[in-house]
């Protein structure tokens, strides 16, 4: 095997490489901020504190981060498989219709914590049906993930504003967004979190479906790297000619991970629907489904890595919106190129670092080993 792609340490690949990547995006960014006549020390301060300058604004960073840990781990069990799911829009879209229907017929006369397990029922059931069909397609006529998935998000989006329209909108309404949940419907913000910390959370919508991002994340841990269905993904992912000859079902596979990555894109919509606006508006995903691959790219598909990911997109979110409003020379486009810039260098270079890295990991820890052997002798 040759140098650049030797297999490295934990600590490197899960977090140098993507640390070096990450500090080149920025340093580009900066590049960039300063061909519009600004400094970029300036725009790095508006950043964290935006993200980070109080309660608040953690909060919004967290809210922020909790969509794409869901986005992120959808992706990334899709990515174990060997396949590339890029219908997380459509899926998360979908499975806004389970989660306003749990709301709308238990709202009134039940508590929150009686209706979310329903609506985590709906999302995950409608975020996977819709990912069924792009699976079941590839599994059982040839057709390739990444297209069907495609197709399928344009298709959601239609029927999201054929169902706004037409059947979920209140008589006499000329918005299209579902009726404003009932207490039932509303979940209640982490509060009590945020003041351990002596913090106030204030009018951010940080809300309990962070803890349940949590819970999804060690969930997809076990099941990626300690069950027998998680084994025979990733086999599937490494080598489907060996998973074949092994006995693996590759069409089982398929089905069954593109159904869990859909029902994981699904659970995003409980966040701002029962978390932030207590409704079902038209655009409630607004391209989560697609930060959750730069997300999935940055966390090398494994859940300790998409937390911390899914919080640095949070920043970008969060701090951008303070950097557009301190800076108005830098726009909210210019923070998109900022973001295009993280994904551009944690996943489409993503290689670029790789093989000058490896060389000097392979050599330090080649002549520490040489070290350990003449002291020992």
């Amino acid at each position: 095997m040759s140098t650049p792609y030797a297999k490295l340490p934990g600590w490197v690949e899960y977090g140098l490489i993507p640390l070096v990547n990450l500090v080149v995006a920025f340093a580009v960014a900066g590049l960039v901020v300063l061909l519009v006549g600004e400094s970029p020390l300036e725009a790095a301060y508006h950043m964290v504190n935006g993200a980070f300058g109080r309660g608040e604004y953690i909060g919004f960073t967290l809210y922020y981060a909790t969509t794409f840990i869901f986005t992120g781990l959808a992706v990334a069990v899709a990515f174990h498989a060997g396949l590339f799911n890029i219908g997380g829009e459509g899926q998360a879209y979908v499975a806004g219709i389970g989660v306003a229907l749990a709301c709308l017929w238990l709202d009134r006369f039940m508590p929150w914590y009686v209706v979310f397990p329903v609506a985590i029922l709906g999302a995950s059931l409608f975020g996977a049906a819709w990912a069924f069909l792009p699976g079941w397609f590839q599994a059982k006529r040839g057709s390739h993930i990444v297209i069907t998935t495609i197709m399928f998000n344009f298709i959601a989006a239609s029927l999201m504003n054929y169902m706004l329209n037409r059947v979920l909108k209140p008589l006499g309404s000329m918005s299209l967004e579902t009726r404003t949940f009932e207490a039932g419907g509303q979940l209640p913000r982490l509060d009590w979190l945020m003041s351990i910390f002596g913090l106030s959370v204030g009018t951010a919508p940080f809300n309990v479906t962070f803890l349940l991002a949590l819970a999804a994340s060690f969930g997809v841990w076990v099941l990626i790297w300690r069950t027998k269905l998680g084994y025979e993904m990733r086999t599937m992912g490494h080598s489907p000619s060996a998973a074949r000859y092994a006995g693996i079902k590759e069409a089982r596979i398929i089905v069954i991970t593109m159904m869990i990555s859909g029902a994981l894109a699904g659970m995003m919509a409980l966040n701002p629907i029962m978390g932030e606006t207590y409704r079902m508006q038209l655009d409630f995903v607004q391209g989560a489904g697609f930060v959750g691959i730069a997300v999935a790219l940055m966390g090398r598909s494994h859940p300790a890595g998409i937390i911390p990911a899914a919080i640095l997109f949070g920043v970008l979110y969060q701090g951008g919106a303070e950097i557009a409003f301190e800076m108005p020379s830098i726009s909210r486009d210019m923070i998109v190129i900022i973001q295009g810039l993280v994904i551009l260098f944690a996943g489409a270079l993503e290689h670029m670092f790789r093989p000058a890295i490896t060389r000097a990991v392979l050599a330090f820890s080649g002549r520490g080993r040489t070290q350990a052997a003449v002291k020992g002798a």
